[in-house]
């Protein structure tokens, strides 16, 4: 039974979960979502909910503690700059997880860890803008060339 254990050591040393917990809510934050197994996943949420809880009050004291617990200083700035006003109405909660099935290798049980405000980039847009251009160049290349040889007649 789990009574009074207070986290999940990852059966890692505890630099190496430090740093595993560095690492990863640093990717977190760059990528705003990430893919990893359910008990990191788990444990990261802790460590980036704190984060985001303490960058919506950007101070000096607040850049300090985070600066501390991150590696990227570009990932700090992101933070307090982008990251945290969107948050700033939200009470807690900032991440989600989606679970995704079990891994092939050791059927360790994959998932999604992302912020609740991640929007995800499908390309669709894209893809009919490119479509809608290469139309419209079509249709007005033929309409050039009837206008020249119209003004060539004359």
């Amino acid at each position: 039974m789990k009574h009074r254990r207070g986290f999940n050591p990852l059966e890692r040393t505890s630099a190496h979960r430090k740093a595993l917990h560095r690492s990863m809510v640093t990717s977190l934050f760059r990528h705003e979502r990430i893919r990893t197994t359910k008990a990191k996943a788990l444990a990261i949420r802790r460590s980036a909910e704190k984060l985001i809880t303490r960058a919506k009050v950007d101070s000096v004291h607040n850049r300090r503690i985070v600066s501390a617990r991150l590696y990227d200083e570009a990932m700090v700035a992101k933070l307090f700059t982008d990251i945290a006003p969107r948050m700033k109405e939200r009470p807690g909660g900032y991440t989600r997880i989606l679970k995704m099935g079990l891994r092939q290798g050791d059927a360790a049980e994959v998932v999604i860890l992302e912020l609740v405000d991640y929007k995800l980039d499908t390309g669709d847009t894209d893809k009919k803008a490119k479509k809608k251009a290469a139309k419209e160049s079509k249709k007005e290349a033929p309409k050039e060339k009837k206008k020249t040889s119209v003004k060539e007649e004359k």
